[in-house]
């Protein structure tokens, strides 16, 4: 529980006055979401953020929904970035060839993923900066093409003349091109078929691969997408440990593929060393978890961080988005690009929302004493 200092020096300050309205505000923590959506339900919690597609279609139907004492809203999220994918740890040689990175993505069916298990509801992310004007996108052109143009040579050259795009899945015909197309892309990086089995064509040893995660909800999109893995011949397993044993495994690079994320700030800096860098690449903890070392994401890195305007970063983050884009490290997943939250109705907010921040919540909202009145808390 946090109280709010009365004589606080700053209060009169024209970046506070309006916000920090609240007197006292408690944050509850649960182990298990269910028993945290309950507890909203129940009106022990006053506001939650909704990160589950399937729990905010299904399970927001119940009487103080319907009767509007607790309002759903969403909020447009436009300050963050984000990469969520599943991610290669290619420090082990099985993912060093791009080849064998990209075939996992034209494996990779999102689009019935999002009909069946969210609703339909999410977007394939195709950027590292997802969401914002860093995102880079078309071909490259302008000051972009001209701080690619310094490490032409060390980069993918079709990068130079198409744009990123997943694979788009979703019927069977797409599927199946997919599938030839993945098995294309391993037999480029020395794998056959053989007795259906995927194998090394030089030591005839199955692709095998084991996705780590800590976590049942992510377990339940892994284990849709192990199926079309297994069709191509793979020997897949899902491991799911404790949180403990995860970030143990995490910080000795102890496994095949994980599902990871990156969010990205509107002003990106320093923190793209630990993401990227060659550097940070053998660091146990650093959030290079892909464990990239390329001279041209290193040189790139760099040039982010030293621009001297606005204009300049622009370009330089579309060209280190494009370089990691085309070296696919990941199989990017999705993201809904905007904040969903549940309230029971006793806050008041401004009129006019900030464009940045999503809900901005608790920092500019209210305590109504007119809606509460009209809302009893239960005891």
């Amino acid at each position: 529980m946090y109280e709010k200092v009365d004589d606080y020096w700053g209060k009169d300050l024209n970046v506070i006055i309006g916000t920090r309205n609240f007197q006292t505000i408690r944050y509850e923590f649960f182990r298990d979401s269910t028993v945290a959506l309950e507890a909203f339900k129940g009106d022990q919690v006053d506001w939650r953020f909704e990160n589950s597609a399937k729990e905010w279609a299904n399970s927001y139907d119940f009487p103080a929904v319907r009767d509007k004492r607790v309002v759903r809203e969403e909020f447009p999220t436009r300050n963050i970035g984000v990469m969520q994918a599943f991610a290669f740890n290619i420090r082990r040689d099985k993912f060093k060839d791009p080849h064998v990175r990209r075939a996992f993505n034209f494996v990779f069916d999102f689009e019935e993923m999002n009909r069946q298990l969210f609703f339909g509801q999410y977007k394939r992310i195709a950027s590292f900066f997802e969401g914002t004007e860093l995102a880079a996108t078309g071909v490259p052109s302008g000051k972009e093409l001209e701080i690619l143009e310094t490490v032409r040579g060390k980069v993918p050259d079709e990068l130079f003349a198409q744009p990123y795009t997943n694979p788009v899945g979703g019927n069977p015909e797409a599927v199946r091109s997919n599938l030839r197309e993945a098995l294309r892309l391993f037999r480029e990086a020395g794998y056959e078929i053989k007795d259906t089995r995927l194998v090394d064509a030089r030591s005839g040893k199955q692709f095998a691969v084991e996705f780590l995660v800590d976590e049942p909800a992510a377990e339940r999109f892994v284990l849709f997408y192990k199926p079309s893995l297994d069709r191509l011949g793979m020997l897949v397993s899902v491991r799911v440990v404790d949180a403990a044993q995860y970030e143990n495994r995490l910080r000795q690079w102890d496994f095949d593929i994980i599902v990871a994320s990156w969010a990205q700030s509107l002003s990106p800096g320093n923190e793209q060393r630990g993401f990227w860098s060659s550097q940070a690449a053998d660091q146990p903890g650093s959030r290079n978890l892909i464990g990239i070392r390329n001279p041209a994401v290193d040189s790139l890195i760099e040039r982010v961080i030293f621009t001297k305007d606005r204009e300049d970063l622009v370009a330089a983050t579309r060209a280190l988005d494009r370089v990691l884009l085309w070296n696919f490290y990941v199989v990017p997943q999705w993201t809904y690009g905007k904040q969903r939250t549940a309230r029971w109705d006793r806050f008041g907010r401004p009129e006019t929302m900030p464009k940045y921040g999503a809900s901005a919540f608790p920092t500019i909202w209210w305590w109504d004493a007119a809606r509460a009145a009209k809302v009893p808390q239960r005891s």
